[in-house]
């Protein structure tokens, strides 16, 4: 006990000492300290391997300004110094320095200028000279022994001496002999590591550890300042009280760049607040606008920042340089654009679109595969054990949560935002989907917003689907990574089958990926006994199911000894379908058998097929099934046999039954032997480049906004988010095959609840209008609701009205002019509409009607009025079905139109995730619309170049 009393008082001495020795230091007369010696450190300035970059995710590894060792400037590269000018300001005062000394530096491909007085430079090499004092001094404490040794001993330097002249006794013609002094000296000072390490010579340079990094832009100026606190445009955010009393003065770092302002805090390092440039943005000086003495004012449509400056030159000094730099370099987000959009239109744009969600659920795998510093993930509902590659033959390593799982593990940052549902309206269960996600990894951060009671949002969601890859692919459309959503283009009604993969000298079966029924973990990964010829098959043990847990594989089931297949087929008739439901001799009875009354029933429906080989009578000749199975080509090889596609709760008909138990996601919650699933059929897009880069600014926008108005997200642990610069836009690291040049413009619907503005945008609903109002020929338009037509008491969106008067505008010229519109046969809510159906059913269908045809606002009570029934000519509407056999029985199902997509004359596409539904719950006006459809065409097909337009929103409570 004595031993461990003695090692205590002696540490507290040791403390006590190192703090009185600093004091001292702190305190000494710098004069009496300039030694005319060597110093003790020194490095080569050139680095023969070349200049090292400081990569991206830097931004996640902040540390204090103070703290050793934190990497600012880059690796062998110089810093290069020239004093432009000398300006010299007039006083009724006798001021010591008159002259300010306009310097510009040079590091890399970064310049930037600083102004400073003589005496600054003068403050600042008696800071050098304590600095020098102060580390000799071996104080025993951790941090002045690590500062100590990362200075590395080497070629002896002399310390570079300041000239002594005072400015006021100086001529004017000696000025250019004292700038060529403090080039000199500043030179030399940064040359030497030791000093230029020093945070006192960043702070005298103006440079952070966020200076340097390419992607990030320019370098724009940069100092300690005075903020604030409040000025959030959003209430709630601010102190409820008025006056001096109620505001916080902070020491904070700003940094300005070419898009976005922020400021850190100097003892963590930490990003505290980021401010993007928008077209309010404005800098005010003065004690009348800002109520501070030497404050300065910055607007834009989030915040009213509020910083103090030491003088009214220094407030002026500060807003010169922001109001240059952003005027220089960030001049595309100071305007308003087209629509009204936040974005600009972006010229030969690399972009692609998908039909459905199979090959966009692939290319999203693969781009997140390919992703190296960021993933930004949003949807309203997102269910993390979805399969992004099918079928499923190389076990766990396409499911969603393993993607971002390695991902994070690699070093990638993955940020998510989920849409909060109103639980008793809504079962998506996103409080699951962020708890499964958040425990895969730290690098892995999920927000869910809005909260409904604190922040009175109840009519409103977030109704975005984002996926954005380093900021550089983005992907924009309709389709959530979620249950029900993955479907081709044979929109398939049944999926009870399994796989087996192809062999040259045998096959190899593969466990189908089924569910552990009362399981609520995910499949574990366990390797499997492969045959000696899948050896190129191999995978990860990490990636492998285990079956021993798996519930239906293999499972036997008596098949009826019906198959339509065989009579279709007969005659020549093709149906695209589930491979599962295609029979062979193993599983049915002889392929000659007939059943003249079922195919006499089904002749109606026949007209749906089509002939791929006739015969001169118009019938193909039997063809005879020898027990052979039809393949599918995966991208992984030939699989063979009866393919499953949707597991566990992706096997789906929300109309039937909607999801439920959803902490279960490989339980079936339907009986796929008896009911089919209801096919998906969607659009999506990927654009790259500039493009990419407003689609991450409109997500860093929300990401930063949710930051601050939730709590429980204001930890360090959810860090505010950066956008890249637009300069480095087209240094494409990754690119989505198959994409092609076209012209595309970001559009949106945002407000102040979902991300912080104060003014309402609402560019889609103007592009929907504007598009419309100036097509030629034809409008063609998928959507999942179609509710519109304005009466300013119900609803506000004026798309209705714009399609009736462009058919009126067709009629009085006598011109040709088409209106397609596809929407689901039935809104997708539970309910059985032979009995009336559910209440939300009935409700959209309702206003789907009175758009349509019921009543005088309608398109159809408009056209009407005017052309009587010769509207037949103008415009059509449509759904989608399909059927197909299912256990011996003929099943049909309508195709669940959720795409959001709008086609004018061949050269205009609008692709998005909003819908065509009003949105003006509370008179804010905002429209948010988004439609999908099938391919218009590659951009050599078209007249002219492609424009595509991407849009995303927020909407009311309607799926």
């Amino acid at each position: 006990m004595s031993l461990r009393a003695e090692s205590h008082a002696a540490a507290s001495t040791l403390k006590k000492l190192a703090a009185d020795m600093s004091n001292i230091i702190e305190s000494l007369d710098t004069r009496e300290l300039h030694v005319e010696g060597e110093e003790v450190d020194s490095e080569v300035l050139t680095d023969p391997k070349g200049t090292v970059c400081i990569p991206f995710s830097a931004i996640y590894h902040t540390h204090g300004f103070k703290e050793p060792g934190t990497q600012t400037y880059l690796t062998g590269c110089p810093v290069r110094v020239r004093v432009l000018e000398v300006e010299r300001f007039t006083s009724t005062k006798k001021v010591p320095s008159p002259n300010v000394y306009t310097i510009e530096l040079t590091h890399g491909e970064f310049v930037w200028h600083v102004k400073r007085k003589f005496k600054h430079f003068q403050e600042f090499h008696r800071e050098l000279l304590r600095y020098k004092a102060f580390v000799r001094i071996p104080i025993p404490t951790r941090s002045h022994t690590v500062r100590r040794q990362s200075i590395k001993r080497g070629e002896p330097r002399q310390m570079p001496s300041l000239p002594h002249t005072a400015e006021s006794t100086m001529r004017e013609e000696h000025f250019s002999s004292r700038r060529k002094q403090l080039e000199d000296y500043l030179t030399d000072i940064l040359k030497m590591p030791m000093y230029r390490n020093y945070h006192g010579t960043m702070e005298f340079v103006g440079v952070s550890q966020l200076s340097f990094i390419h992607d990030l832009g320019p370098k724009g100026i940069e100092g300690f300042i005075m903020k604030r606190s409040g000025g959030h445009r959003i209430p709630g955010l601010n102190c409820c009280g008025q006056g001096r009393m109620c505001y916080r003065w902070s020491k904070r770092w700003l940094v300005v760049k070419d898009s976005f302002l922020m400021y850190m805090k100097p003892d963590s390092g930490a990003i505290s607040f980021v401010l993007l440039v928008d077209k309010e943005f404005s800098i005010k000086i003065g004690q009348k606008e800002t109520e501070t003495k030497y404050g300065l004012q910055i607007d834009n449509l989030s915040r009213s920042l509020i910083l103090k400056c030491n003088s009214y030159r220094h407030a002026q000094w500060w807003r010169q340089g922001i109001d240059e730099f952003i005027r220089k370099h960030g001049k595309d987000f100071l305007t308003e654009h087209r629509f009204g959009s936040y974005a600009a239109v972006q010229e030969n744009t690399l972009a692609k679109w998908y039909v459905n969600a199979k090959w966009y659920f692939e290319d999203v795998a693969n781009a997140m595969e390919a992703a190296k510093e960021e993933i930004f993930i949003t949807d309203w509902w997102l269910s993390p054990e979805i399969f992004m590659k099918r079928p499923v033959v190389e076990g766990n390593r396409w499911r969603l949560d393993c993607i971002l799982k390695r991902k994070a593990q690699q070093g990638v940052r993955i940020f998510v935002m989920l849409y909060k549902e109103v639980e008793l309206a809504l079962g998506i269960n996103s409080e699951y989907s962020k708890r499964t996600l958040m425990h895969l990894h730290p690098n892995i951060k999920v927000m869910r917003h809005p909260d409904h009671v604190s922040s009175s949002v109840y009519l409103w969601a977030h109704h975005e689907k984002l996926v954005i890859v380093d900021q550089s692919v983005a992907f924009v459309g309709g389709i959530d990574l979620a249950y029900g959503r993955w479907d081709d283009d044979e929109h398939r009604l049944t999926d009870v089958g399994s796989v087996k993969r192809a062999s040259a000298v045998k096959s190899v079966s593969t466990a189908n990926l089924a569910s552990a029924a009362e399981s609520t973990e995910r499949i574990p990964l366990q390797p499997q006994a492969l045959a000696p010829e899948s050896h190129l098959f191999e995978r990860n043990a990490d990636d492998a199911p285990d079956t021993s847990k798996m519930k239906g594989v293999g499972k036997p089931k008596k098949f009826s000894r019906f198959s339509i297949y065989k009579h279709l087929h007969k005659h020549g008739m093709h149906h695209a379908d589930s491979v599962s439901s295609i029979d062979s001799e193993s599983s049915y009875s002889s392929p000659t058998r007939s059943h003249p009354n079922i195919i006499q029933s089904l002749r109606p429906h026949l007209k749906m097929f089509h002939h791929h080989s006739e015969s001169k009578q118009g019938l193909t000749e039997p063809r005879e099934d020898k027990g052979s199975i039809r393949s599918l080509k995966t991208g992984v090889g030939e699989l063979l046999g009866e393919t499953r596609f949707w597991h566990g709760k992706d096997y789906c008909n929300f109309v039937f039954k909607d999801w439920v138990q959803l902490d279960k996601p490989f339980a079936d919650f339907i009986d796929r032997y008896t009911t089919p699933r209801m096919p998906w059929h969607d659009i999506s897009s990927v654009v790259h480049g500039r493009a990419a880069r407003d689609v991450a600014r409109h997500f860093i926008q929300r990401w930063n906004f949710t930051k601050i108005m939730k709590p429980k997200y204001r930890s360090l642990s959810y860090p505010f988010l950066l956008p890249k610069s637009q300069q480095t836009a087209n240094e494409l690291k990754y690119q989505v095959p198959e994409a092609v040049p076209a012209t595309v413009q970001v559009i949106r619907s945002a407000a102040d609840w979902s991300a912080g503005i104060k003014y309402h945008e609402e560019s889609i609903h103007k592009a929907y209008i504007s598009v419309i109002e100036n097509s030629k020929h034809y409008i063609y338009i998928e959507n999942q609701f179609f509710i519109s037509c304005a009466d300013d008491k119900i609803v506000w969106n004026k798309i209705g009205d714009a399609i009736a008067q462009r058919i009126l505008k067709a009629h009085r010229e006598n011109k040709r002019f088409r209106v397609y519109v596809v929407i689901p046969l039935l809104p997708g809510f539970e309910g059985d509409i032979s009995t009336g159906g559910g209440n939300a059913l009935q409700a959209i269908m309702h206003f789907n009607y009175r758009t349509m045809c019921r009543g005088e606002n309608s398109i159809l009570g408009q056209l009407k009025a005017e052309v009587g029934d010769k509207w037949i000519n103008y415009i059509s509407f449509c759904g989608l079905r399909t059927y197909a056999e299912l256990q011996g029985k003929l099943v049909t199902e309508l195709i669940y139109v959720h795409s959001k997509l709008l086609i004018a004359d061949d050269n205009t596409v609008i692709i998005g995730l909003s819908l065509a539904a009003p949105i003006s719950i509370q008179n804010t006006r905002i429209l948010s619309v988004t439609n999908s459809s099938r391919r218009c065409g590659s951009p050599q097909q078209l007249a002219m170049p492609p424009s595509l337009i991407k849009c995303f929103d927020a909407f009311p409570v309607t799926r």
